[in-house]
């Protein structure tokens, strides 16, 4: 990866999905294109799975006579929630930071342009 692309993958939103290899995914955007408000979307349901998931597990994991293979799959629904939590957490707090650092805008969603590990993409999201 260049210089240039290292630039547009550390300036651009994190993506609340990742690529089929498990790497981050990122758009580099104004916020206001297509696969921006797609990802606002998706944050919204994450963040709501993530309540509904906590409510059923407490019920589980104060249960005295809960199995080990209810508590192992209490465990893992909210290690996933947790990941998606934290990613959103971690893809806001970078656009709070550019935000106040001034960055960089895009103007429409033509713009926009996916960053991954792999390089930049341009035009409509790809996988790399």
């Amino acid at each position: 990866m260049n210089s240039s692309e290292q630039l547009d993958a550390t300036c651009a939103r994190l993506l609340p999905w990742v690529r089929p290899d498990g790497g981050p995914c990122y758009l580099r955007t104004d916020g206001h294109g297509y696969v921006s408000r797609v990802a606002d979307q998706m944050e919204v349901v994450q963040l709501g799975m993530g309540a509904e998931v906590l409510d059923c597990a407490k019920p589980v994991i104060a249960a005295a006579g809960a199995t080990t293979t209810e508590l192992r799959f209490a465990a893992a629904r909210l290690a996933e929630c947790l990941t998606d939590a934290l990613r959103i957490a971690e893809s806001r707090g970078g656009r709070l930071q550019q935000r106040r650092a001034g960055g960089h805008r895009v103007e429409s969603d033509e713009g926009e342009r996916a960053a991954s590990e792999g390089g930049v993409v341009d035009g409509e999201f790809q996988w790399p």
